[in-house]
């Protein structure tokens, strides 16, 4: 998956999280507190253990990346009625995600508060460009995966296991899918969308498993939605209830309906007897190979995008040079380019932000000629700041255009 785990104290851009006294915080929220505001992609490595805390993250452009995905454990338990009740600033869920381009990767985040009925988030956010890889998210309660950013939000969720009540992956804007276990714990619908801020808001779930209780049901919606069930796999334990919509006996309690039903399937499967409504249904003009993240989110962010970061362009400004990249990036370290020619180019110090851009100096006046030839990276790393489950990077050896 493109996981770094072997990782030492010092990386620059790393923070370890250990309780054994060898890292460099002992919890997950001291780390936390303690990154700079605006220096870039930070990633905390949590050490294995089971930590006992509820977490918020208001930063942009964190990860948090397990050393083992079992035991690498984040538990707490809070009913979001409680909270509500007695609110304090960490958020209703074990995992609270207030920033964007944030990355979960490796572990498991357990609400542990043991009732069948109450919403019980192991997530709750409001980001944007959010990512789960090869993760265990875990409730007994209702919304297990609360991500609700309605206006903006794009949410990715890969090889993850995901166990709850009543809509326990409860996406709001543009959510996709893949290779995920989905195990509901009692007879209510497993997902759930909310889809109404734009027509081409859409849940897209591909090559997934849906098992649970006798009875459960697949997905639900109160507000206009859009469902794509892309060979995916359902348990014989399923209801015989298609996608549906749920409305409150209050008139005035139930939304507008834009848009309709629209719920489509390719090529799923189901144990035992077979059910009419999941036939292949895709809208007219959408081929199943075209079926992607970047088609998800039309084509405004491709979290699976593994390009090296390119130089783009550049500006020269006497003995200054600066690098124009094709996304945003962090710097790690002290920078130090070179050409073909042995000219060196150090990174101007200066407050670190997340830019598409980087400033360099060199001794002696710049011109074309100087950037012909390849650079050498020689020091320093320059990463992707946008989430991407592959870490994008400039290469040792790269041009400018």
């Amino acid at each position: 998956m493109g996981f770094r785990l072997a990782l030492h104290a010092g990386e620059p851009g790393v923070w370890i999280v250990s309780q054994d006294g060898k890292g460099d915080f002992p919890t997950i929220t001291s780390a936390l507190n303690a990154l700079p505001a605006y220096s870039g992609r930070a990633v905390i490595y949590i050490r294995e253990g089971v930590y006992n805390e509820k977490i918020r993250i208001d930063r942009d452009e964190v990860t948090l990346r397990g050393e083992d995905r079992a035991r690498t454990h984040i538990r707490y338990a809070q009913k979001r009625d409680d909270w509500e009740a007695n609110r304090d600033w960490i958020g209703p869920g074990v995992l609270n995600i207030h920033g964007d381009d944030v990355i979960i990767e490796n572990l498991t985040i357990e609400n542990t508060q043991p009732e069948l009925e109450p919403h019980a988030f192991a997530v709750y956010g409001d980001g944007t460009r959010t990512i789960f890889v090869h993760c265990d998210l875990l409730s007994r309660g209702g919304d297990t995966v609360a991500l609700w950013n309605y206006k903006a939000g794009m949410y990715y969720l890969k090889e993850c296991r995901i166990q709850g009540a009543v809509d326990m992956l409860c996406p709001r804007g543009w959510c996709h899918v893949e290779n995920c276990q989905f195990y509901e714990v009692k007879p209510s619908a497993a997902v759930w969308h909310d889809g109404h801020m734009h027509a081409s808001q859409k849940m897209v779930l591909v090559n997934c498993t849906f098992d649970g209780v006798s009875g459960f049901c697949l997905a639900r919606h109160h507000y206009d939605a859009q469902f794509f069930f892309i060979r995916c796999r359902f348990s014989e334990k399923m209801e015989d209830r298609p996608v549906y919509r749920h409305r409150y006996p209050e008139a005035q309690k139930n939304t507008p309906e834009y848009w309709g039903e629209r719920n489509y399937f390719f090529e799923c499967q189901k144990e035992g007897k077979s059910f009419d409504w999941y036939r292949d249904s895709l809208p007219q003009g959408v081929q199943p190979d075209s079926i992607s993240p970047f088609w998800t989110f039309d084509h405004r962010w491709n979290p699976e995008d593994d390009r090296p970061i390119r130089v783009a362009g550049y500006e020269i400004r006497d003995t200054t040079l600066v690098l124009l990249f094709d996304a945003p990036v962090t710097v790690l370290g002290q920078v130090v380019i070179r050409n073909e020619q042995g000219k060196q180019f150090r990174l101007r110090v200066a407050r670190p932000l997340s830019l598409d851009r980087m400033m360099l100096d060199a001794n002696t006046p710049i011109t074309p000629g100087d950037l012909t030839r390849p650079f050498f990276l020689e020091q320093g790393e320059v990463i992707g700041s946008i989430a991407t489950v592959k870490e994008r990077r400039l290469e040792k050896v790269f041009t400018v255009r």
